[in-house]
Parts: C-alpha cells; structure tokens; sequence
C-alpha cells in the first residue's frame, strides 16, 4: 500500500516548479487541444478565406465553397476524413509552442509592468501585445505551412504535379511555372516552400499577423476583466476553498466566451488579408526571363512563348491588398466566413482557456501538496535543511 505521506514524481517537480514552468505547461497543453478539438472549423474557415484570392488570381477555380455545412459537405465527399484534419500537425507543431511561449511571456510582462504602473488594463494590454508579438514571430513558419496545406483541396491528379516534371531535362529544374502547387505533408510543404520560393516564403502575412496583436490586446484584458467580475479570481489562480465549483467554472467560460466574440468581431478583417498573404506562392526566381524565352508556356498559350508578362505578385503588403479586395470582391471578402470563423474559434478560445484554467489548477494544488509533504520531512528530519 502506497504512502500517502511520500511525495509522488509530479509532486516533487511541481513543488520546485517556476511559474513560468506551469505556464508553458498549462498554455501548451490547452492550445494542443483546442487544436485537435476545432481542427475541422479551421480547415472550413481557411478554405472559405482562401478561395476568393485563388478565383481572382485566374487559377481557374470555382468558388465551390459555400458556408459551414456546405465546405463541410464538400471536403467530406472529396476528402473525407483525412481532409478534414488536414494540416493538423502543423497545428500541434504550432499551438505548442505558441501558446507556452504566449502564457509565459504574458505572466513574466504582467509582473514586470507592474512594477511601473498601477492601472491593471493597461498592465494586461501591453502584456498581451508583447505576448502576442513574441509568439507570432517565433511560429509565423509554421502558420503558413499550416494555412497552406488547408487551402488547397485534396481533389488533384497526383501525376498532374511534380517538382520534377516530365519533360525536364536534370532533377534540379524548377516546377513548370503554370502548374497548380500540391503539398503532401508537413515536410514536403516546407520542402517545396525552400526550394522554391526561398526562406521569406515562411513570413509571408507577418506583417497583418503582427496586426493581429489588436485580437489579443482586446480579448484577454477583456477575459481577465470577465474573468475577475465572474469569480472574483484572476487568470491561472485556482478556486479558494468554500468557493462553489460550479459557478467558478461557469464564470470561466462565460469570460471566455464573451471575450472571443468581442475581439473576433472588432478584428476579424485583418485575419482575411493574412490568409490571402499567406496562400499567394511567391514567385519563382527567374521566371520573368523564361517568359520571353520559349521556356515557359502561360496557361491557355500552345505555341511556347508567352505573349503576356508574368504578373507579379498580387498581394503586396496590407494596404495593397486591402485595395484590391475591395475592388475586386467588395467589402464582404473582408468578412468571407465570419460565421464560421465564430463557430470555430469561440469553442477553440473556450477550450483553450478552461484546460488551461484546469491545467493550472491541479498543478498548484499538486505543489501545495508536495510543499506540505517535504515540510513534513523537513520536520522529521528525513530531509537536509536546504
């Protein structure tokens, strides 16, 4: 039988544990399930933001994407499940270390600006902004893989791709310049990306994903102010005894819930230019010599010379691209699937939040266990004085 006075493996590491340990901890652990939770919202909304940018690009793809139930149904019949979770591991790859480095970095900036300034928002606000900064730049390789692999539709011709196509005369040739870009996994993606296209390819959409920061610097001042109100307790700390359970948790995702809605609306716009950023292929250096020189045929042109130039990139930066969204397709683009956008990341931000809260909760309980446990020893002299 067990003793229940000996400290347990967990109790003795959360009883040396920093902070900042349970933070990346609970941050890693609540955005790794979020993800596989919401990962098919997510495929939806990306295809649903990506298809307008493709249609207008010429790619010849119809705009077959259609609400919630209507993607859903699509990518199902074409794709199935597969199609469904597709990018998932770049989504495990990404909240792992987006999310820890965010809740540390976030709790670390709330102990240090307070130390400055007394006005709890405005202590929240900047920490969520570098928070939010310091993550995004560290994971911005991985969202666009991600991004990238959930926009394009798994309904291709397998032999109508290859970095090395039929025709081509030494297995280090660039792809055919008009053919459609196919990523198979993770790897292959960042691959092909390299290869192609170079290592600012990674970073296309930095800039209105640093934009983003405005989404962070409303929803979690926003939750800890909730959060507060609802519980009476601030972000991470547990439930005091005597407190109803219930109504704690309640509390929690109600603040979750409220917050997400509220930022997702006043910013939402910002998440369509980044996705469009993020999609456009960077081109391939040199093509603007093959183009005049027999070695590339533009689509629809059979007598292997381009009569037109290779059009540059069609997204250049925020502004540019917001101007030609809104000449192009109107304000709606700017709001392509809100709907789903809310369907997926309200119940994403609210699974987030509650195994974080959870998360952090047993650990402290688990270090006040074993901090009792080792002062017992101490006491009984079965441990040195440290």
């Amino acid at each position: 039988m067990p003793d229940p006075d000996r400290l347990t493996t967990g109790e003795r590491w959360a009883a040396r544990a920093s902070d900042s340990q349970f933070n990346a901890l609970a941050g890693a652990i609540g955005g790794f399930t979020s993800g596989i939770v919401t990962c098919p919202l997510d495929v939806i909304k990306t295809k649903l933001q990506a298809q307008g940018g493709f249609h207008a690009q010429g790619t010849g793809r119809r705009r077959v994407y259609k609400g919630l139930f209507g993607t859903a149904n699509i990518i199902w019949k074409e794709e199935g499940l597969r199609g469904m979770y597709r990018g998932l591991g770049p989504i495990i790859l990404g909240y792992l270390p987006t999310w820890a480095v965010w809740f540390t970095i976030y709790n670390k900036s709330k102990l240090f600006l307070g130390q400055y300034h007394e006005n709890g928002f405005v202590v929240n606000l900047w920490s969520s902004i570098i928070a939010g900064a310091s993550s995004t730049i560290a994971t911005n390789p991985i969202w666009v893989i991600k991004t990238r692999l959930m926009s394009q539709s798994g309904g291709h011709d397998r032999n109508g791709f290859s970095l090395f196509p039929k025709g081509t005369n030494t297995p280090t040739s660039r792809p055919t310049l008009h053919q459609p870009w196919h990523y198979r996994s993770t790897l292959d993606a960042a691959r092909k990306m390299y290869t192609t296209e170079g290592l600012l390819s990674f970073y296309s959409g930095l800039t209105p994903a640093l934009l983003g920061l405005t989404h962070v610097a409303v929803q979690f001042p926003a939750y800890e102010f909730l959060k507060v109100k609802f519980t009476g307790r601030a972000m991470g700390a547990a439930p005091v005894a005597g407190q109803d359970e219930k109504a704690h948790w309640l509390g929690i995702l109600s603040a979750s819930i409220m917050s997400k809605i509220l930022a997702s609306s006043a910013t939402y716009p910002h998440e369509v230019i980044r996705t469009r950023l993020q999609t456009q292929r960077r081109p391939i250096p040199g093509q603007e010599y093959m183009q005049g020189l027999g070695g590339a045929t533009a689509p629809g042109v059979g007598n292997g010379v381009s009569h037109q130039p290779h059009p540059g990139p069609k997204y250049n930066g925020i502004v540019s691209t917001f101007r030609t969204m809104l000449r192009e397709e109107g304000w709606r683009a700017f709001y392509a699937g809100m709907g789903t956008n809310m369907m997926r990341a309200v119940p994403a931000a609210t699974v987030t939040m509650l195994t974080y809260e959870y998360v952090m909760s047993h650990l402290n309980h688990t270090r006040a266990t074993g901090r009792h446990k080792l002062e017992q020893q101490l006491a009984r002299g079965e441990l040195a004085e440290p």
